[in-house]
């Protein structure tokens, strides 16, 4: 899996966890700027452990791995 895929499959999951159209999301803007609140990220944890089969909290994520889309695609991608 590419990190384009992994950004791709991320961007549907988190436009299905805001409501949002996929096409409204940018892999490139910051996680704050899509309106997530607590709740929506702790969503995205659980997609993400469910979808790629990775625990986060072993993973080593910090706060610059979860700046955009683009970047957690890349963490990810790191750690598959």
């Amino acid at each position: 899996m590419t990190s384009k895929d992994i950004e791709d499959t991320l961007v549907r999951g988190i436009a299905s966890i805001i409501n949002k159209d996929k096409s409204s999301i940018a892999s490139d803007i910051p996680f704050h700027k899509l309106g997530l609140d607590s709740l929506g990220f702790v969503e995205i944890l659980v997609f993400i452990e469910k979808t790629f089969n990775l625990q986060l909290i072993e993973s080593g994520l910090d706060k610059k791995d979860f700046e955009t889309i683009r970047s957690l695609a890349a963490f990810i991608h790191k750690k598959l």
